[in-house]
């Protein structure tokens, strides 16, 4: 199983760092660098904020897969 995403895309598109963001959401730069490296799945709480921040849908940032066994 695998959680893609598109984080860095929009919140480029935003032309905020990843400091901001993470202000913004009540996060670290850290978790925000960790969700967007793919080290790290965000809450659902989490995942509704960033969407939220970033005007999208959570399924316009994250995408989950199952990986074929």
């Amino acid at each position: 199983m695998a959680l893609l995403n598109h984080l860095k895309k929009y919140r480029s598109e935003l032309g905020i760092n990843q400091t901001e963001l993470g202000r913004l959401a009540g996060v670290s730069r850290q978790t925000i660098s960790l969700i967007e490296r793919g080290d790290y799945s965000p809450s659902v709480t989490l995942a509704l904020k960033l969407a939220k921040i970033c005007r999208v849908t959570v399924e316009d940032i994250f995408v989950y897969y199952e990986e074929d066994e």
